[in-house]
C-alpha cells in the first residue's frame, strides 16, 4: 500500500510538471520553477524510489509519442536522464526501455533527433558499464586527476556589478563557496568507488561496510582504489564486445579486495543507499576589466602555479607565417606578440641537442637589435607572455622545445593535435546589457585567437545565461530603466523561453527570484533555500543544458562629425538606439530652432539597405526622411522569425501643411535588413547607443554602418586567398568551408523547437 501511495505521489508531480509546461501555472506563484527540483530533491532523500520515478517517466514519454504532445518529450527526457544519472542502481530492463525510445527520436526533426542521439549513446556506455556517466561527471567537474578520462570542466559565474545589487553578489558568492564543501577530492573519489560498486553489484554490496573501510584507508590507497575502478569502469566502454556481467565480476574482485584488505567485518546489507552528486566547480567573478573572460580562461588551462620556465618553450605557435597577412585584415589589426627566431632554415646549422643548451632569448648581440629607445616601458602581464602562452602547450600533443636531428630527406613527424580536455562553461547573469558585454568579449577573443591560436584547440567554450533583473539606485540603472522597462531589458531571455518551454519554467523563473532570496532576512530557511536552490539549478542548468541558440553578432562603423577623429568599430548583440543629440553652442542652437520651425523636429538622414527577400537575391534600395530616431532590433519577436536579421523602426516626421498652418505627424517604418548605413545629410549630430548600455553611448555621430560581424578567421584565410588569387570575388578553397558570420551561442535544454 506504501509503495502504491508513492508512486501516486510521484506520478502526480511528474503530471504537475507538465501541465505548468502548457502555460497551467501552480497556484501558488512561489512554486514557480521549483517543481522540477522539488521532484529531484524527494528522490535524493529516498533513492529507492528512483526506479519508480524513471519507470513513470517512461510512460509518459511513450505516452506523449502516442498522443503527439511533442513539447513534453525534452522535459521528461531531461528529468529521466538527470535520475538515472544520480540513481543508485536502475534495472537494464528500464534503460533497455529508454535506449529504445531515444533511437525512436532520430527520426523526428532536430531537435529531437540530436538529443535523442546522445542520449542514446550515453545510455549504450552505461548500460555496458553501470555507474560510467556518474563516474564521468564527478571526474570532470571536480578535477579529478584519472588517465583513462583526462577531462576537465569548470563553472564560471560572470555578473556585472554596475547591473546587480550588492545583496545578489554578495548572496551568489556566499552560495558558490557554501557549493565547495562537499568538494574534496577525498569524499568525490569516494563517492566514485561507492557508486561503481553499488550500480553494478546491486543490493549485495555491503555500502556501510565500504563506506567504513573507504573511510578509515590513508589517501594513497584511497587514490589507488579510485584508479582501478576508474580503469575499469572506462575500459568497458571502449571495447566493442563488452558484456555487463563481466563488468561486475571486475568490480566484485576490486569490492572483495577493499573490504578483506581492511577487515571490514559482517554487516547486514542495508540495501540501495544513494550517493551525493557533488557540486560542480563554480567560480563567481565580477565582471570589472574588458579582458577579464580571456584571463580566466587562460588560467583555466594553464594555472599561473605551474611552472613558466623559458627551457619550456614550445614553437608549435609558430607553425606558419602570418605577419604579413595580418597586416592587410582589417580585423585582426592589434598588437601582436613577436618571437625571436635564431634559426637560418639551413640544416647543417643546426646545434646538437646533446652538445648546445636551448637558448630561447638569442645572444646579447641580437637582443640588442630589438630594444626600442625612447618608448614608454609597460611592465606586461604574466599571462600576455609568450613563454607563458607557449609553456602551457607542453601538454598533449605538444612538440618538443628542443628540436631532434633528422637525416636528410626525412620528412619530419608531424605533431599529434592537441586535445580538448578542458572545458569552461560560462554563466551569464544579468539582461541584455551583460550579454552585450559578452559579446565584445567574444569578438575580442576571436580576434586575439585568430592572431596567435591557444585557447581554441585546447578548450572546449560554452555559454549560459540566467535572467536576473533588480531595482536599483544607482546612477547607471536609473538611466537605462527610463528608457526601457524590465522586459525590454531581457528580449534575449524571452526569446529563448518562447523556444525552449523548460528553460522558460526552469531559467526564466529565477529572473526575479534570485534577487527576492539575496534580500531574504537571514533565517535557517533562508539558508535552506539559497545554499539548495540557487546552486542546484544552476548545475543542473549546465548539465542538462547542452542544445545552443546561435545569436548573429552585429558589427558597427561610427563616423564622427570631426574629421580628425577615427572611426569607431564596436559590436552590439541585441539593439542599436539613435536619437538626435541636443545643440551645445548658442550657433548650433539658433539654426536648429530655425530648422525645427520649418521642418519639424528630427534630422534629414539618407537611409542605403540591403533589403531581405525571401529569394536572398541582393537588393539594395536607398530613401531620404527625416526622423527623431531609429531602434535596431536584432532579437526577433517570434522564434520562427530569422535570427540573422535586423527589425528596424525609423521614427519618420511629415509634414502636414493644411488651412490651420502647419503641423508634424510622427511615422512609424519599419524595414527589415542585414546590411545598413545612415548618414546624417545635415552635417547634424546624433548619438548611438548599443544594447541599451548607457556606458556604450557614441556622441556627435553623424553616420553608422551596421553588418553582420564576420569571423576574424574567416577574414585572415579570405585575405590571404585573396593575396594569391586577385580577381577572385567569390569564397574559393578552403574559405568556402569556413564559417563567415561570428554567432554566439547560448546553450539552452532543447535550442529552438519548431
Amino acid at each position: 500500500m506504501e509503495s502504491t501511495e508513492v508512486e501516486s505521489d510521484i506520478l502526480r508531480r511528474v503530471r504537475t510538471l507538465l501541465r505548468e509546461l502548457d502555460g497551467h501555472h501552480p497556484a501558488c506563484q512561489c512554486d514557480r520553477g521549483m517543481l522540477r527540483w522539488t521532484l529531484h530533491k524527494k528522490i535524493d532523500q529516498n533513492p529507492s524510489n528512483s526506479s519508480v520515478l524513471v519507470r513513470i517517466l517512461v510512460k509518459e514519454l511513450e505516452r506523449a509519442e502516442r498522443g503527439d504532445f511533442r513539447h513534453y518529450i525534452i522535459p521528461l527526457l531531461h528529468t529521466l536522464m538527470y535520475t538515472l544519472i544520480k540513481a543508485p542502481g536502475i534495472s537494464d530492463e528500464l534503460c533497455s526501455r529508454v535506449y529504445d525510445f531515444c533511437k525512436k527520436l532520430l527520426t523526428l526533426p532536430k531537435p529531437f533527433c540530436t538529443i535523442g542521439l546522445d542520449y542514446a549513446t550515453r545510455l549504450k556506455m552505461e548500460r555496458t558499464a553501470p555507474g560510467m556517466l556518474y563516474q564521468r561527471m564527478v571526474i570532470s567537474e571536480q578535477s579529478l586527476k584519472s588517465d583513462p578520462y583526462p577531462y576537465q570542466e569548470k563553472i564560471f559565474i560572470f555578473a556585472d556589478p554596475e547591473l546587480l545589487s550588492e545583496a545578489i553578489c554578495n548572496a551568489l558568492v556566499t552560495d558558490t563557496e557554501a557549493a565547495r564543501v562537499s568538494q574534496s577530492p577525498r569524499a568525490c573519489m569516494s563517492y566514485v568507488i561507492i557508486h561503481a560498486m553499488q550500480a553494478a553489484l546491486g543490493e549485495g554490496c555491503d555500502i556501510s561496510g565500504l563506506k567504513r573501510s573507504l573511510q578509515d584507508m590513508p589517501t594513497s590507497d584511497l587514490e589507488h582504489w579510485f584508479q582501478q575502478v576508474v580503469s575499469t569502469v572506462e575500459c568497458p566502454g571502449a571495447e566493442a564486445s563488452a558484456d555487463r556481467s563481466q563488468h561486475a565480476a571486475r568490480l566484485e574482485k576490486i569490492y572483495c579486495a577493499i573490504l578483506s584488505s581492511w577487515q571490514a567485518g559482517d554487516a547486514p546489507l542495508g540495501g540501495l543507499q544513494g550517493t551525493p552528486l557533488p557540486n560542480p566547480n563554480i567560480s563567481f567573478h565580477l565582471w570589472t576589466e574588458d579582458d577579464q573572460l580571456w584571463k580566466e580562461l587562460v588560467l583555466f588551462i594553464r594555472p599561473l602555479s605551474q611552472s613558466c620556465e623559458p627551457s619550456c618553450l614550445s614553437q608549435d605557435l609558430d607553425n606558419f607565417e602570418i605577419q604579413d597577412i595580418i597586416s592587410d585584415c582589417e580585423c585582426c589589426k592589434q598588437t601582436r606578440f613577436s618571437v625571436l627566431s635564431t634559426d637560418s632554415g639551413i640544416e647543417r646549422d643546426l646545434p646538437a641537442a646533446a652538445e648546445e643548451p636551448f637558448a630561447p632569448f638569442g645572444t646579447e648581440t641580437e637582443q640588442s637589435r630589438l630594444q626600442r629607445k625612447g618608448g614608454i616601458k609597460k611592465k606586461p602581464s604574466p599571462l600576455e607572455s609568450v613563454a607563458f602562452l607557449q609553456a602551457g602547450c607542453n601538454g598533449p600533443g605538444a612538440k618538443s622545445p628542443v628540436r631532434p636531428q633528422r637525416r636528410p630527406g626525412t620528412p619530419p613527424e608531424p605533431a599529434a593535435p592537441p586535445q580538448r580536455l578542458h572545458t569552461a562553461r560560462i554563466v551569464l547573469l544579468g539582461d541584455d546589457r551583460i550579454l552585450g558585454r559578452l559579446a565584445q568579449a567574444y569578438h575580442s577573443l576571436r580576434k586575439r585567437e585568430t592572431r596567435r591560436v591557444f585557447l581554441t584547440p585546447r578548450l572546449n567554450l560554452q555559454f549560459y545565461y540566467i535572467p536576473v533583473v533588480t531595482e536599483q539606485t544607482n546612477t547607471l540603472a536609473t538611466v537605462d530603466q527610463a528608457a526601457t522597462s524590465q522586459e525590454e531589458l531581457c528580449e534575449v531571455a524571452a526569446y529563448l523561453g518562447r523556444a525552449d518551454p523548460w528553460y522558460e519554467s526552469n531559467i526564466n523563473t529565477l529572473c526575479h527570484m534570485i534577487p527576492k532570496l539575496a534580500t531574504m532576512p537571514s533565517s535557517p530557511s533562508k539558508h535552506l533555500v539559497t545554499d539548495l536552490f540557487i546552486t542546484d539549478v544552476i548545475a543542473y542548468y549546465v548539465r542538462m543544458g547542452i542544445q545552443p541558440v546561435c545569436f548573429q553578432v552585429y558589427a558597427v562603423k561610427i563616423f564622427f562629425n570631426d574629421p580628425a577623429q577615427e572611426p569607431a568599430e564596436d559590436v552590439f548583440l541585441t539593439e542599436l538606439r539613435t536619437q538626435v543629440q541636443e545643440s551645445i553652442s548658442p550657433r548650433e542652437l539658433s539654426t536648429t530652432k530655425k530648422k525645427t520651425t520649418l521642418d519639424g523636429p528630427g534630422i534629414d538622414l539618407t537611409v542605403t539597405y540591403r533589403k531581405v527577400v525571401v529569394s536572398e537575391r541582393a537588393k539594395e534600395l536607398a530613401m531620404s526622411l527625416r526622423s527623431t530616431g531609429l531602434v535596431m532590433k536584432a532579437i526577433p519577436a517570434d522564434e520562427a522569425e530569422d535570427l540573422v536579421c535586423l527589425n528596424v523602426n525609423i521614427t519618420e516626421i511629415i509634414k502636414i501643411n493644411n488651412l490651420s498652418g502647419r503641423s508634424f505627424s510622427a511615422v512609424a517604418n519599419r524595414l527589415k535588413t542585414r546590411n545598413i548605413q545612415i548618414r546624417s545629410t545635415e552635417q547634424r549630430p546624433f548619438t548611438v547607443c548599443l544594447d541599451k548600455d548607457s556606458r556604450r553611448t557614441y556622441r556627435n555621430v553623424i553616420s553608422v554602418e551596421v553588418s553582420p560581424c564576420l569571423e576574424p578567421s574567416y577574414c585572415l584565410q579570405k585575405t590571404r586567398t585573396m593575396k594569391f588569387s586577385v580577381h577572385e570575388t567569390e569564397d574559393v578553397g578552403f574559405v568556402k568551408y569556413m564559417p563567415k558570420s561570428l554567432l554566439l551561442p547560448i546553450n539552452t535544454f532543447a535550442g529552438v523547437i519548431q
